[in-house]
């Protein structure tokens, strides 16, 4: 197996669920990764990952006004406000739902449920930067692995021939 991994920028412009599902899926095809455990990683913390329903826009307008509701913003509830009436809201909300997925992939799929998709949860209301997600596998690919191995047994066999160049065999 070689791992393979990629940084996924992905720029929100306001609060909410953003689909990443084909940026991830597109990855995995190019990849070539057939059978293993995807990891999506976001590296902020205003910002989460999610696994859910893609079907009905309900369902996610629903969940930011829960999410509105537990952790509200309010400046006197909170201490923390260095980016604003938003910005420790908005670590509340990551606290509860996470900065990683683990993802099987079956077959060169992603093992998804049919109306599952996989979510960026912008939790700022005006974000000031882009969120960076890294997204990591192994990938089982012959051809890669044949080429990956040909060169280490090249290499060890170089590296085997100068140590003996001086000595008569």
């Amino acid at each position: 197996m070689i791992n393979v991994a990629k940084t996924l920028e992905v720029h929100t412009r306001r609060r909410g669920l953003l689909d990443i599902t084909a940026e991830v899926r597109a990855w995995v095809d190019a990849q070539k990764v057939t059978t293993g455990l995807l990891t999506v990683f976001c590296r902020h913390t205003s910002a989460s990952l999610l696994i859910q329903e893609n079907a009905a826009r309900e369902v996610r307008s629903d969940l930011e006004a829960f999410f509105a509701a537990i952790a509200p913003e309010d400046p006197s509830r909170y201490d923390h406000d260095d980016e604003g009436p938003d910005d420790m809201p908005a670590h509340l909300r990551t606290a509860l739902t996470g900065v990683q997925l683990s993802i099987p992939v079956v077959e060169g799929e992603l093992a998804l449920g049919t109306w599952q998709a996989i979510y960026l949860f912008e939790h700022r209301a005006r974000p000031t930067t882009g969120r960076s997600c890294y997204i990591c596998g192994a990938t089982e690919n012959a051809a890669e692995l044949k080429d990956f191995c040909n060169h280490a047994v090249s290499a060890r066999i170089l590296a085997a021939e100068r140590k003996c160049s001086g000595y008569a065999i």
